[in-house]
């Protein structure tokens, strides 16, 4: 080789010396075949020199079934993802070895644990399920009223109550999606009122989901009822959260409700909202006429039974051993059916509990190297016992509610003490049962300023209400704006006082009042 060549020049034509290998190259090439459990190429084919026969067409490319595959520790049939376009390298002498071929058997050097856990927090995510357990009654009840209305063209109004986490809307949406070629033949609106600024932007919504012009004040109204009232197809109106349409006079409410009884009229309006009541305390005059009056569906929450076997048939789904001991799964049930029947509080408990078994193998160990002959489900490294459930229980309820009863005084936690004495002292100052989140946040501060305690933020403050109201103490009604939310008393003041005078430190707030 002439003195200023490079060592990965191609051979001159008509020798065979050749050349040498760059110290670099040839070790990147060991460490590369080492990877991928590949013999190790002859020295000296950085530029082709030792391949026999040109490459007559470009590398196979991979199925489709192949790219983009996600990696799932402990699957002994995935491998390690190659990067995007990658192919059996001309260094390597030939195509790449299939991998149905048994020549050069692939074995993995380490196992990643976790897998079955990122499966059990995607299953315990609060999605539709193709069937909803211990609500059967009430689907085909939903069914059965959309079908008779909306085929049979009979405007009608349904309202469906219930606790938050009963399965109202999902029940609604998986009768919508098993109906939707029957109704195929109707206009279906769904709105969710939490999204509207106020309760009169409803309407504006409405008109927009059905194409009629732009139009203002009663103008829009009376469009909307012209609309609802000629010749067309049913229209089928959901509204989920119907208790943001409440206002002053319940005006909105009462010509929603009213719609269907026009002459002519070809409207199906399906209502949901938390409260029981709402159609009785807010429309009375609804139940003046019989027909106006809205059919009533009620949600009751969960029992232990029902919330087990809704675990049960998520965690079922995952792969392998269980990832919940039973006794943990049916732990999470009881509490949560004691105390609100909420099953998406039940799912997340669940779904948290997982997350802190996680958190604790991970700690543990990173890699761990694989056993000759591992099985093709790898086992659970380690379960969720009672004591994660009881540890995220007591984070989200209190901790009687995680360890069991320990008496009167252990009712609730001492935040969620403090901001029911400051809700008290409101009630009794401004003589109303509902205040906003951000007029008890302020009175709550004060209270703890002045009783030296440590006070939380208006975000930590909003947690504390959701989770009284889980118990059925108080009633949240939100807004786009947490701090003008609206906050009020489920219990009678008597009542709730009593169970909070237990302890010097309650006396004493609702002793010194507000100032």
């Amino acid at each position: 080789m002439a003195g200023g060549a490079s060592p990965f020049s191609s051979r001159g034509a008509g020798t065979d010396r050749r050349t040498q290998p760059h110290p670099a190259l040839a070790q990147l090439r060991l460490q590369a075949a080492l990877c991928h459990h590949q013999p190790v190429v002859p020295a000296g084919d950085d530029n082709l020199c030792n391949v026999p026969h040109a490459l007559s067409c470009s590398p196979a490319k991979r199925s489709k079934e192949n790219q983009g595959r996600r990696l799932l520790f402990g699957d002994p049939s995935a491998s390690p993802e190659q990067p995007k376009g990658s192919g059996p390298s001309p260094r390597r002498g030939g195509p790449e070895t299939p991998r149905s071929s048994g020549q050069h058997p692939r074995t993995r050097l380490f196992r990643q644990e976790g897998s079955c856990y990122q499966q059990a927090k995607q299953v315990l995510h609060a999605a539709v399920p193709e069937r909803l357990q211990g609500r059967e009654k009430e689907t085909g009840q939903l069914r059965q009223f959309l079908l008779e209305h909306v085929l049979g063209r009979r405007p009608g109004s349904l309202y469906v109550s219930g606790a938050p986490g009963t399965g109202k809307t999902a029940c609604l949406s998986r009768v919508l999606l098993d109906c939707k070629d029957k109704l195929a033949g109707s206009r279906t609106v769904v709105l969710n009122c939490m999204a509207l600024g106020s309760p009169q932007s409803v309407f504006p919504a409405l008109a927009q989901q059905l194409g009629l012009p732009v139009a203002t004040g009663r103008e829009r109204i009376r469009s909307l009822e012209k609309h609802l009232t000629a010749q067309g197809p049913m229209v089928l109106l959901v509204l989920d959260e119907l208790d943001q349409l409440e206002s002053k006079g319940q005006d909105v409410l009462y010509t929603l409700f009213e719609w269907p009884q026009l002459p002519s009229s070809r409207l199906v309006l399906v209502g949901l909202a938390n409260a029981l009541d709402l159609t009785d305390r807010s429309l009375a005059r609804l139940g003046a006429h019989l027909s106006a009056k809205p059919r009533l569906l009620h949600f009751p929450p969960y029992t232990k039974e029902q919330l087990t076997l809704i675990l049960q048939e998520r965690l079922g789904q995952v792969a392998g051993d269980p990832v919940l001991d039973s006794a943990a799964l049916q732990f999470c049930a009881r509490k949560v059916s004691a105390v609100s029947g909420d099953a998406r509080k039940a799912l997340d408990v669940c779904r948290r509990a997982v997350e802190v078994v996680e958190l604790e193998v991970r700690g543990q160990t990173l890699l761990k190297p694989l056993p000759k002959g591992d099985s093709p489900v790898s086992p659970v490294p380690k379960r969720v016992g009672l004591l994660h459930i009881s540890r995220v229980l007591s984070e989200v309820f209190g901790d009687r509610l995680a360890g069991g009863s320990r008496g009167a005084q252990d009712t609730f936690p001492l935040q969620q003490k403090v901001l029911l004495c400051s809700l008290l002292l409101l009630a009794r100052r401004s003589h109303a049962r509902e205040v906003t989140l951000g007029k008890l946040h302020d009175t709550y501060s004060q209270v703890c300023r002045r009783q030296q305690l440590p006070a939380v933020d208006q975000a930590e403050c909003l947690s504390l209400v959701t989770l009284l109201e889980s118990r059925g103490v108080l009633e949240l009604k939100r807004a786009k704006e947490s701090r003008l939310a609206k906050v009020s008393l489920m219990l009678e003041e008597a009542a709730l006082e009593h169970r909070l005078q237990d302890t010097a430190l309650v006396g004493s707030i609702l002793t010194q009042g507000l100032h």
